[in-house]
């Protein structure tokens, strides 16, 4: 199967699989799809005490699936106004229907919304990817 499909012609992405879409002044933060890759079922998602300003790298939130958890980070310094309560139920599966639309973590605010530094653009994100294999 092609990684092609993944990859969303209007994001911004990590090297850790996190994705950003600006939107102007905000921006929504989400997990792509290749880092949930082998994940079957969301048991729960636990976001910390986060609301406020937070550097790039931090966790954001953290994905529980029986032994296994994953750390979302955050893409870009910036300061988080809220997230994405859709994601807050147990057994919410919705993050791995649609990480890259509805599936989106967190609303931010960049602390630079125009810079760019250190992200993907989505070609460089699907070759990162396909290096992978």
């Amino acid at each position: 199967m092609s990684k092609s499909k993944f990859v969303k012609r209007d994001l911004y992405y990590t090297n850790d699989h996190e994705w950003i879409d600006y939107q102007g002044s905000v921006a929504y933060v989400g997990i792509c799809e290749f880092k949930l890759k082998g994940i079957k079922q969301v048991h729960q998602m636990l976001f910390p005490e986060m609301l406020g300003v937070m550097k790039k790298g931090e966790v954001i939130a953290t994905i529980h699936y029986e032994d296994y958890k994953i750390s979302i980070h955050m893409p870009v310094d910036g300061k988080i106004v809220s997230i994405n309560e859709a994601l807050l139920p147990e057994g919410n599966n919705l993050l791995l229907t649609q990480p890259e639309n509805n599936g989106w973590v967190a609303l931010i605010v960049p602390s630079q919304p125009y810079e760019r530094k250190g992200l993907l653009q989505p070609e460089q994100y699907r070759i990162f990817t396909k290096r992978k294999f």
